[in-house]
């Protein structure tokens, strides 16, 4: 999670990461309740393969009830770039990927006179992608948004990930019951990806500033000139490992009642980088004619680790129409890393240090019940997030700290055909942290960086429709608008001291950037007995490529940068369909993007990169 994404919704409150970042738990398919088998299979443009399968049920034995999931996704395509030839590479529209998923799940509920439910779970993803972070001049972009450099050819990302979990359930009485899970996940990567160019007898050049200068140093990317391209081996391995429990009870003091949860847990997770660069000497026709094998670790040699023990207490409070939840958390994280201890070369800057960091966060929320139709909410937050261990410990950054305040109201007919919802929101970050490659991104130095005071406040909006339950049809004619309004913006001149970060030169007032001002999605459907088909309309705002809020190419130095410059306002529509052939079996289809519109997505890493054409798609969908 990086401080540009926290900012998009209007109740972030911010719990972590500590090393590893990202969300310990996502949604899964759950065990079905009975016999069930579900089977998709779609093909679609760019020879796009996708299928997800899974098959489960569960079991009434004289021992309790068994149950089981077997789950598979696989997904391939080309991928919708081109990367120019060169001299001894033809060039290749192969810029796609290949990704496999596979989920088993046990579960195993005891007759006895408590309730209780074992569940065990085991996952493994391996992904393989033709994928580069290096972007176009802005004039390439124009005339073909979907064409690759041949410099970039090399760039290949390889990831492997392996999770397991073991969850536990209990009523301890009729209103008291505790849950614990213990889990590990282990996710290795490998990105074989564009670091450095440069011309024969010249500097190392970050691909985006040669892309923003142009001349010599950029046809050593397009493959036209002379010169030497750096690939990193950009490899890391990542850990994490905890166990939680929740106790959860209910109760009722003076006419209130009371559900009271208090969670503990312990935490442990681990970044190791070890990385190591490749040089491939290029002719001006961009045939290569060497490769060198640069020294084992010199491209990054660190071990950052985290320990963290957590503990929360939050109570739902029903007073009628009035509910209340206050909660708070407390989280202490011992803190370690080490660097340039394994390096070949024995270079670099060898250092290890430990240390710990205290951490307070909580908040209350309420609801107000006016009727059956309409309610009121809102609340106060208190949130946090510490940067990775070698910020901390030597970098010397402080924990990002926020406020968040939000106000919001919420209405739905009589007969549910029509809701609407909209929420006020503030949040006040302090030391609002940007990790490396946020900020700096794939050529940055690498370092977590602290951008100071930021705000963010704007209004949701939310809509519901079906007038077809209204007028008692027999079909849906659902429809949806979501849009939020923010306004997010730099409350002090940017403290990011990295050159090449994307913050640096951040005046107070500027707008934080990759954050829209408006984005608005709007949907309407038909849902019959048999058939349906679905358009969805998106709109996304222009936005700015960095704090300096400059439309040039151009960082506060004065360097040729293309990360540099404006995101301009796009808008897409998607059209989607199913017809029943029989019950529980569907044909399905669609197209994404269905006018082709051409826009740049984002000029991080290093340049522009666009959105993904029109493609269509169709398949069968089966559950039984």
């Amino acid at each position: 999670m990086s401080g540009i994404e926290v900012l998009k919704g209007s109740s972030q409150v911010r719990f972590g990461p500590h090393v590893t970042g990202g969300v310990v738990n996502y949604l899964s398919t759950p065990i079905p309740q009975e016999r069930e088998t579900y089977t998709r299979l779609t093909f679609g443009t760019d020879n796009d393969l996708r299928v997800h399968a899974y098959t489960g049920d569960t079991i009434e034995t004289e021992a309790g009830r068994f149950g089981y999931l077997l789950e598979g996704y696989a997904r391939e395509n080309d991928g919708f770039k081109t990367i120019d030839p060169a001299a001894g590479f033809p060039g290749s529209n192969d810029t796609g990927l290949s990704n496999r998923d596979y989920n088993v799940k046990l579960s195993y509920e005891p007759n006895g006179e408590r309730y209780q439910r074992f569940e065990f779970s085991l996952g493994r993803t391996d992904l393989d992608a033709d994928e580069s972070y290096v972007g176009l001049t802005e004039a390439d972009f124009a005339d073909d948004p979907f064409r690759r450099y041949a410099g970039t050819r090399f760039d290949n990302i390889e990831t492997e990930q392996t999770r397991v979990a073991l969850r536990h359930y209990i009523d301890l009485t009729p209103r008291t019951n505790l849950s614990t899970v213990a889990y590990y996940n282990e996710f290795a990567r490998n990105w074989f990806k564009l670091h450095r160019v440069r011309e024969n007898g010249g500097s190392n050049t970050n691909p985006a500033n040669a892309i923003a200068e142009g001349g010599a140093i950029l046809d050593v990317i397009k493959g036209t000139g002379p010169g030497v391209l750096r690939v990193r081996n950009n490899a890391r391995d990542y850990y994490s490992t905890g166990i939680k429990s929740t106790l959860n009870t209910r109760f009722d003091t003076a006419g209130v009642g009371h559900d009271l949860t208090a969670s503990f847990r312990i935490h442990r997770d681990q970044i190791d980088r070890f990385q190591q660069e490749e040089e491939f000497q290029q002719d001006a026709n961009g045939a290569i004619i060497g490769r060198t094998l640069l020294a084992d670790g010199a491209a990054g040699d660190r071990i950052q680790e985290a320990t963290a023990y957590s503990i929360s207490i939050d109570d739902r409070m029903d007073f009628g129409r009035l509910t209340l939840a206050p909660g708070v958390r407390y989280e202490y994280v011992d803190l370690e890393y080490e660097q340039d201890q394994r390096r070949a070369d024995n270079g670099g800057s060898p250092a290890r240090e430990s240390g710990s960091i205290d951490l307070w966060g909580g908040g209350i929320g309420a609801l107000w019940e006016q009727n059956a139709n309409l309610s009121f909410n809102g609340g106060v937050f208190f949130g946090y997030s510490p940067p990775g261990p070698r910020a901390i410990l030597r970098g010397g950054l402080s924990e990002e700290r926020s406020v968040a305040y939000e106000l919001g109201t919420s209405y739905v007919s009589t007969s549910g055909a029509f809701e609407a919802k909209a929420t006020l929101f503030r949040t006040d970050f302090d030391d609002l942290v940007v990790v490396d490659n946020a900020g700096a991104s794939a050529g940055g130095s690498g370092e977590t960086t602290s951008v100071g005071e930021v705000r963010t406040q704007g209004v949701e909006l939310g809509i519901t429709y079906d007038p077809a339950i209204d007028m008692g049809l027999s079909y849906g004619l659902p429809m949806f608008l979501a849009a939020t309004y923010t306004d997010a913006t730099i409350q002090n001149a940017s403290t990011s001291g990295d050159a090449e970060s994307i913050f640096s030169g951040g005046a107070d007032g500027n707008d934080v950037p990759y954050i829209p001002d408006v984005q608005i999605t709007f949907g309407a459907g038909y849902e019959g007995r048999q058939w349906g088909v679905n358009a969805v309309a998106t709109y996304v705002d222009s936005s700015f490529g960095s704090a300096s809020n400059t439309s040039r190419q151009i960082d506060p130095n004065g360097n040729p940068d293309a990360r540099y410059g404006k995101i301009d306002s796009f808008f897409t529509v998607d059209f989607s369909g199913y017809y029943e052939l029989r019950e529980g079996v569907k044909i399905v289809g669609g197209v994404q993007n269905a006018f082709d519109e051409e826009y740049l997505s984002s000029r991080l890493p290093l340049g522009p990169r666009p959105g993904k054409p029109r493609t269509f798609y169709a398949g069968l969908e089966a559950k039984f």
